[in-house]
């Protein structure tokens, strides 16, 4: 019953209007082929929610404090298939190695990219979850090829200068003792461009910057950690801004 009231409010806050600011903070929420537990082993939920509210507040209050970007108090939860989806300049989706969009769900989302919208994906690991990403992917622009972004592309540098490009673990990684997760060893940042050279869609494989967002007051998260998700997710929304 949790997690219904869970899924109503966050479709519910999908229906709210566009808020009165520059940038928001806009989730996708997409179908879902699986669900996936807590990242504690405990109960189940869509994983267009993971990390959702924490995430959003957090980066939110350091976008605003490290920018001048005019920025929503509160994240939306946007629907790939509502009205006001393509309001949103910027938009996150966590756990795409589950995500399974609908052929109506890809074929707006490949509009939205192409009319100048930015998509930011995270939260997926390993061999088998890049399949299941590619699978949409694919239905979403059967001919586009990735590329992997190096250090001297505008968007490591638009704002912040990203040279070193670390590894952002999850939570996991104090259990675990990994920085991976399954068999995700190396980390990537990927991206797809359109026919201007524009990046589309910035893929960060093999990491977990939504966790270093979510966390950033859990004391025994480390603080460099955050503080270059916070980096990197500012960088994305300038690019997307201004591109």
């Amino acid at each position: 019953m949790l997690m219904l009231n869970v899924n109503m409010n966050a479709t519910a806050q999908a229906q709210t209007p566009a808020p009165d600011a520059e940038f928001a903070f806009s989730r996708a929420y997409y179908t879902s082929g699986n669900p996936v537990t807590d990242g504690y082993g405990q109960g189940r939920t869509q994983t267009w929610l993971t990390d959702w509210p924490e995430a959003e507040s957090h980066f939110i209050e350091g976008l605003s404090r490290l920018t001048r970007v005019n920025t929503s108090a509160e994240g939306r939860v946007v629907s790939l298939l509502e009205d006001d989806f393509y309001d949103y300049p910027w938009m996150y989706a966590v756990e795409v190695g589950y995500w399974n969009l609908s052929d109506l769900e890809a074929k707006r989302l490949r509009e939205y990219l192409l009319r100048g919208g930015f998509l930011m994906v995270d939260d997926f690991h390993g061999t088998q979850e890049w399949a299941g990403f590619m699978t949409s992917m694919r239905k979403i622009f059967p001919d586009r090829q990735f590329i992997e972004i190096d250090p001297d592309h505008e968007v490591m540098h638009v704002l912040f200068d990203l040279n070193n490009k670390v590894q952002i673990h999850g939570l996991q990684f104090f259990y675990s003792g990994r920085t991976y997760e399954k068999d995700g060893i190396a980390p990537h940042w990927r991206g797809i461009m359109d026919d201007a050279g524009r990046l589309m869609v910035a893929i960060n494989f093999n990491m977990d910057i939504g966790d270093a967002w979510e966390h950033a007051d859990t004391p025994y998260y480390p603080e460099p950690m955050t503080a270059l998700a916070y980096r990197f997710g500012t960088n994305y929304v300038i690019y997307a801004m201004t591109h």
